[in-house]
């Protein structure tokens, strides 16, 4: 089974900002993957779909981003789920809007919602799809209200391709494997 979780905020006031990036991917893939109704479990909407001939939960904590792993470890608790299983999507205000950026472990970054899962979890090995949304403007917002904050309408059209390829990354993730997606995908995503 493969557990895909995009990171957010939950409630309409973060929908279309930077920091919903990863849910607005999962949105992709629901309509793609066919998913069910996302239903209320692990402090998360899940939707179930099958990928191929594979189960796949599409995740979107509820708990806010700084408290995502909470979430993704009673997800992956309940499936007993190996690490390799797992593809958490978040944004990433160090790359630009038109990169994306696959690894297969490593540090947070600075990305608190990564940071939570890896302390949740234990480790850092587990795969991550960081969406540029950056990067914070020299002299203006801080770090926090810049991710917090919407997208502009000269942005919107780049933000809309990198959103359609993360969830292409996704699928090759899902189906050819994380060494696959990283070589198609890393980089420029226009």
């Amino acid at each position: 089974m493969k557990l895909v979780v995009g990171l957010g905020n939950p409630g309409k006031e973060y929908q279309g900002t930077r920091h919903n990036v990863g849910f607005d991917v999962l949105r992709l893939l629901a309509e793609r993957w066919q998913a069910e109704t996302p239903k209320q479990r692990f402090e998360s909407f899940v939707a179930e779909t099958r990928l191929r001939d594979e189960r796949a939960l599409l995740i979107w904590p509820q708990t806010y981003m700084n408290k995502s792993g909470r979430a993704v470890r009673m997800a992956l608790d309940f499936y007993k789920a190996p690490l390799e299983d797992l593809l958490v999507i978040c944004d990433d205000f160090h790359l630009p809007t038109d990169r994306l950026r696959l690894r297969g472990g490593g540090s947070s970054g600075g990305q608190n919602g990564l940071k939570d899962v890896a302390d949740q979890l234990g480790e850092d090995g587990y795969s991550r799809l960081r969406i540029g949304v950056g990067p914070v403007p020299a002299g203006g917002k801080s770090a926090v209200d810049f991710v917090l904050g919407r997208f502009s309408k000269s942005e919107l059209e780049s933000v809309s391709v990198t959103l359609q390829l993360a969830a292409d990354a996704t699928e090759v993730w899902a189906n050819q494997g994380l060494t696959e997606a990283m070589n198609r995908y890393n980089g420029a995503a226009t």
